[in-house]
């Protein structure tokens, strides 16, 4: 907490809460400055727990860098998603932890069902970060999350319907098969009546039948 509070810039919490990044005590650590010390900690279960639980939004975050996906129980993720009150911790937790347990694709459903934005967030943020980083999976475990993304799309609010679309995008951007499958689920959620779902669903078709995506996706 010494070595944070030292890098903390406070002129530059202004400006991440421009960005929407929220938290009842920042310290203005920017993320170059929060990985390189992850780096320099290494890996720690029991400090992460303790960064955590000091509430401080820098330390929330380097919290999530450092933990050991394999000591993280279900219970924790439960407990800290709870607790998530910005974006990019949730999105920081989903990406470079969460997402490495064993429990992700089932907190992904569970989670977009959730109620609270942020945890209701996590649930689509999880399936964008296991789109990108769990290269082996089956494209069956992706085709699971369309009924959620479909339903999730209606959200009106900003920071849950962003994380449909970025799954949704995501997900059609493994593979041929899944873009093709991703464009329908799209085009569904653009006839949905939600001003919401328009917005997702063009955002996403935008970018998941241009030029570069589709060359991107018949070379892998």
């Amino acid at each position: 907490m010494k070595q944070l509070r030292a890098m903390g810039n406070p002129s530059a919490i202004e400006g991440m809460k421009r960005f929407g990044i929220m938290g009842k005590e920042m310290l203005g650590v920017s993320m170059p400055g929060l990985r390189r010390l992850a780096k320099k900690v290494g890996k720690s279960h029991q400090l992460a727990l303790e960064l955590w639980g000091t509430g401080i939004h820098d330390a929330r975050i380097l919290a999530a860098l450092i933990d050991e996906p394999g000591c993280v129980t279900a219970e924790q993720m439960e407990k800290w998603a709870r607790e998530f009150d910005s974006w990019d911790v949730c999105d920081g937790c989903c990406g470079n932890l969460f997402d490495r347990t064993p429990f992700a694709y089932a907190k992904a459903l569970e989670w977009s069902k959730a109620r609270p934005e942020f945890v209701k967030r996590a649930g689509f943020s999880l399936m964008a970060e296991l789109a990108v980083h769990d290269k082996s999976a089956a494209d069956a475990k992706f085709i699971r999350f369309f009924p959620a993304i479909k339903a999730g799309s209606t959200d009106e609010r900003n920071f849950v319907k962003k994380a449909v679309n970025w799954a949704l995008r995501q997900i059609g951007k493994r593979n041929a098969e899944l873009n093709t499958k991703a464009i329908v689920v799209a085009e569904e959620i653009q006839r949905l009546d939600s001003k919401s779902a328009r917005w997702v669903a063009s955002d996403a078709l935008r970018e998941l039948k241009s030029l570069v995506v589709k060359r991107k996706v018949r070379a892998s």
